[in-house]
């Protein structure tokens, strides 16, 4: 049964997804964000945002909450800003990453794979994990999130884009509304289970995805880059250092859920239609 209300800490790329997917339900929508610029968006839907931090906050009373707001290296700041008031809600669901896994060589990475973090954030929202666990909460491990506005159709129309060749550098990604209709359900079903894994089922190399990419665009693909000889920034050189297939078997089997865009493929053609409907 889905709640009469939810509220977002965080107004991002998912809880966006989410609340449009809800509200067509008839769920009332509120929540934060950090700023009023950002607020803006969220506020165009109708949705009653307010600022946090900065503004007195109170979540409605057997209200879901979606948490996506990062962690820091105290772990998550809602946790401890309402950690008084978790009793008042009636689902929780924290937003984390499979970066918490860390590098298995392209092995499989499940719900039950001991943590690795490498990363600051990573550790960070491992460090934020553990605090949401002990509520009871769902904790949705998300890897690389694509939809309409931000896939690699985007990437590959932008001047000066490379394509990062590593050889058997495998990644999970997942479509914005596979990702929504997975929280809804988790909200409706009430699991036993409490970790999730959400994403495709093709762990893919990423020159593959921008190459599918340019021929969905009828462009060249980007140069070829060896990524020994990229000269990457720091923080791609921590995303190329991890290579992991992550399996969404559990909330397959958990929530009965199916991803509409299983694999890379179906979901940029999405993402292409729904930016040709927009126009039109």
């Amino acid at each position: 049964m889905l709640p009469t209300q939810l509220f977002a800490f965080g107004f991002g790329y998912v809880a966006t997804g989410l609340a449009k997917a809800l509200k067509a339900d008839g769920v009332r929508i509120s929540g934060t964000t950090r700023s009023e610029a950002s607020a803006a968006s969220p506020r165009s839907h109708g949705w009653s945002v307010a600022i946090w931090p900065g503004e007195d906050v109170v979540p409605p009373e057997d209200s879901a909450w979606l948490i996506s707001v990062p962690p820091d290296e105290e772990g998550c700041p809602v946790f401890r800003a309402f950690e008084a008031q978790i009793e008042t809600a009636s689902w929780i669901g924290y937003l984390s990453t499979t970066g918490v896994y860390g590098d298995l060589g392209g092995r499989w990475a499940f719900e039950e794979t001991p943590l690795n973090p490498q990363s600051r954030e990573a550790i960070n929202r491992a460090r934020a994990e553990a605090q949401w666990q002990e509520t009871g909460a769902n904790i949705f491990r998300l890897p690389g999130i694509y939809g309409p506005g931000r896939s690699a159709l985007d990437r590959v129309r932008e001047p000066g884009t490379r394509r990062i060749v590593k050889s058997g550098q495998v990644f999970s990604r997942a479509h914005v509304d596979d990702i929504a209709s997975a929280l809804k359900l988790a909200i409706g079903k009430r699991s036993s289970e409490h970790i999730f894994n959400i994403c495709d089922d093709e762990p893919a190399l990423a020159d593959e995805v921008i190459v599918h990419a340019a021929q969905l665009l009828n462009m060249p693909p980007p140069p070829a880059v060896a990524f020994e000889d990229a000269n990457l920034s720091p923080a791609a050189q921590r995303f190329y250092a991890e290579c992991k297939r992550v399996s969404n078997a559990k909330a397959k089997a958990a929530l009965g859920w199916h991803p509409r865009f299983p694999t890379y493929r179906e979901g940029l053609l999405a993402c292409l239609q729904a930016e040709a409907a927009a126009s039109t």
